[in-house]
């Protein structure tokens, strides 16, 4: 597999916040890649970097063999991004179908017409992550699980290369939490993706996970193999506290 996903040395900060430091990471193409780190560790600014969303001081990006910040546009199309989730204003006047709409608007362009196939996929997507009944609802009448499958929905209609999942199951009740965890890995075996997929608790990773990153204070302290990496001191060292302390 060749790599898709180069970062060299880079640093991100905000005004007098440095929140990543130095960091370097190759990740190959179809590598479901973990993420994990306490909070303030580096974990969403690592995914701003590599969508082009931060404010990169030194270093260099590289997805799909192209520099980003020289290639940013060509790239958004190919970077999917789902943010934490957020409560929605229910009085929003937008429907769950016309959300969705926006992921491919993304990857048709913004002035073009959506064509028929356009809105079969829009259905297909919704129907894939099980809110195709809800399609004409209001999004801001979902439930967190509802709108979390929503923004998934969104994402794949860009018909991404890279897929990167900020925390999808913060908020969200144990069976919630369950069925985003098993939704996202049956996208990323049927679409061959290369997923990144942060969290701070590792119970939540897919089965498919099988390389892992540990983020503290802005740099990498590990990176490797999931099995690996669950040895007492080095997650006591990651969450600055005893293992016996943690849920993992």
């Amino acid at each position: 597999m060749g790599t898709i996903i180069e970062i060299k040395n880079v640093t991100v900060s905000y005004r007098e916040c440095v929140a990543l430091k130095d960091v370097s990471l190759t990740v190959k193409k179809g590598t479901f890649l973990g993420v994990i780190g306490p909070n303030g560790a580096g974990k969403t600014t690592l995914l701003t970097a590599i969508n082009g969303l931060g404010k990169i001081v030194s270093g260099t990006v590289n997805v799909l063999g192209l520099n980003l910040k020289e290639n940013e546009h060509q790239l958004r199309k190919e970077i999917a991004y789902v943010p934490q989730s957020y409560n929605i204003d229910p009085r929003l006047p937008i429907s769950v179908h016309d959300a969705v709409k926006i992921g491919r608007t993304g990857r048709v362009g913004l002035c073009r017409k959506l064509k028929t196939n356009d809105y079969r996929a829009i259905d297909r997507a919704l129907d894939l992550v099980g809110v195709g009944n809800l399609k004409n609802r209001p999004i801001g009448h979902l439930s967190s699980g509802e709108q979390q499958k929503v923004a998934i929905a969104r994402a794949l209609l860009q018909e991404p290369k890279v897929m990167l999942l900020d925390e999808p199951t913060s908020n969200l009740d144990p069976g919630a939490q369950q069925e985003i965890i098993e939704l996202i890995q049956t996208i990323y075996r049927n679409n061959k993706l290369t997923v990144i997929f942060v969290t701070h608790i590792l119970r939540h990773l897919p089965d498919s996970c099988k390389e892992l990153i540990f983020l503290r204070r802005g740099k990498i302290i590990y990176a490797g193999g999931f099995k690996e990496s669950l040895k007492k001191e080095l997650l006591s060292h990651l969450y600055h506290c005893s293992i016996e302390a943690l849920a993992l």
